[in-house]
């Protein structure tokens, strides 16, 4: 019976021992802090989550951080990259296809590891395995992507710190800094092709039921060099042909712009001069200022005209009178007009707007 009744002991012993490591780990801070730093380039996503490591006096490069592959006497890799951090894997994450130093990569989340060598020179290696303990487990077998980047000097950096310390339309750079040396790479984004793969996507949708849905994806693509036949499709959709669809002097300007980009001038003229009866004031005016921008001075003056008998009046008529004058070079004639502008100005602001054109007239400047 003594028996039983010791191996029972022994055995809730064991169970409470166990119970008490398990939940043991308390929530105290890190010596290295996490971070997460994310850019948004076009409609994609870049998110980078690592430690913060602090220099603290320490010589880091070929020390604390030793140049090339090491063996770093615990896990499985017998030639590990540094962690570009502490602690966990430093990761990226992808939300889109995107390049990385003119290398593909697919949309996921990757473990970030740089071999930092002497000089200017380092490797950046995106792997597959991003859920692993620093690079104790690294194994180039799981690269997804690795290239050659060339370092830069900087200023002092205490923390180890991520950055997007440039950002265009459609790329950024990101670079790792600490200590005073800065590690950037490259991140390209095919933003049109992704922004037009969605609105393919959504007009399948919701979205497709409206004719503005149609009419933006046209303007998209004939602005950032997609299909022009596709957006003539579109644009079509919107003007005729389903039961959203209204022809309006809006749509027929982004038609009219598709038609020129196709190298149908005439056309493209002809579509709007055709139904200029269904623009408003301020589309009739707006397409007179496109003229005058693409150098058409003439058949500029002629819509400046037809807007100002069919509006005989109105705000901004003779505005669109005086540009089209100042465009041909008479700022006597354009200034008469421009002060019957500045007389029927809606409101201080269009006011000002004008006083401020009166006054480059004076000056025998041109106010387009």
């Amino acid at each position: 019976m003594s028996n039983v009744y010791t191996r029972v002991v022994t055995f809730l012993v064991l169970l409470l021992v166990t119970t008490f490591t398990a939940h043991a780990q308390i929530n105290a801070p890190r010596g290295s802090q996490m971070a997460t730093i994310s850019q948004t380039i076009g409609t994609s996503s870049v998110e980078i989550t690592y430690s913060r490591p602090s220099v603290n006096d320490r010589e880091i490069w070929g020390q604390l951080v030793p140049y090339g592959l090491n063996n770093l006497g615990f896990g499985t890799s017998t030639a590990a990259p540094w962690r570009a951090g502490a602690n966990e894997n430093t990761t990226i994450t992808f939300s889109h296809d995107m390049k990385v130093e003119g290398k593909p990569i697919k949309a996921g989340t990757y473990g970030l590891h740089l071999e930092v060598n002497e000089g200017n020179k380092a490797r950046l290696i995106l792997s597959k395995n991003s859920t692993s303990w620093g690079s104790f487990f690294y194994d180039a077998a799981e690269d997804a992507l690795s290239a050659g980047i060339t370092t830069k000097e900087v200023h002092h950096t205490e923390m180890l710190t991520f950055d997007f310390t440039e950002v265009t339309a459609n790329s950024a750079v990101a670079a790792l800094k600490w200590e005073k040396r800065a590690f950037p790479f490259k991140i390209e984004v095919p933003v049109t092709e992704i922004v037009l793969a969605d609105i393919r996507n959504s007009m399948r949708d919701q979205p497709g039921f409206n004719r503005q849905t149609w009419e933006q994806a046209a303007n998209y693509s004939l602005n950032n060099g997609g299909d022009l036949n596709e957006a003539m499709g579109w644009i079509d959709n919107a003007i005729a042909g389903q039961f959203f669809s209204q022809k309006t002097f809006a749509n027929l300007q982004i038609k009219s712009a598709i038609l020129a980009k196709m190298g149908k001038e005439t056309e493209a003229e002809k579509l709007l001069n055709d139904n200029l009866d269904i623009g408003s004031v301020f589309e009739v005016h707006q397409y007179g200022r496109t003229l005058i921008a693409a150098g058409k001075k003439d058949k500029a003056m002629d819509i400046f005209k037809y807007n100002a008998k069919k509006n005989k009046d109105t705000w901004p008529v003779h505005y669109g009178m005086a540009r089209a004058y100042s465009a041909q070079g008479d700022y006597k004639t354009a200034l008469k007009h421009l002060e019957k502008a500045h007389a029927n100005a809606p409101n201080p602001g269009s006011k000002g707007r004008v006083a401020a054109n009166i006054e480059k007239l004076k000056n025998g400047e041109d106010i387009n």
